[in-house]
């Protein structure tokens, strides 16, 4: 499985049209860390979440700045095209999990 990517024109549409659960990630080509999560996540996360997608953040700087994303990686939950909030977890399968987990158990947020 393979990061999607979007930008801030399809972002709202396609994340409204997404079943299931919806793993975003805001990147940028120069962070390392972003390569590293991308290469990992799909492998780690891929009996929890759906889909994967990816935000170029020097491409989408609006939709960066909407969700106030300010170091890299940042990661964004959504289930069913609705928002859960950002992902906060130490970049290692079982902090991911149990992170995801207890987002996606919590009622759905308004988006930024």
């Amino acid at each position: 499985m393979s990061f999607a990517e979007l930008t801030e024109f399809d972002f709202h549409a396609r994340m409204a049209a997404t079943g299931g659960i919806a793993l975003v990630m805001f990147s940028g080509p120069d962070c390392g860390a972003c390569r590293r999560m991308e290469k990992h996540l799909p492998q780690w996360l891929s009996d929890y979440a759906d889909h994967f997608y990816k935000v170029d953040v020097q491409r989408s700087t609006a939709l960066a700045r909407a969700y106030e994303v300010f170091h890299l990686p940042a990661l964004f939950v959504f289930v069913d095209g609705h928002y859960h909030g950002p992902l906060h977890a130490e970049a290692a399968p079982a902090p991911l999990i149990a992170a995801l987990g207890k987002l996606i158990s919590e009622p759905a947020r308004e988006e930024p």
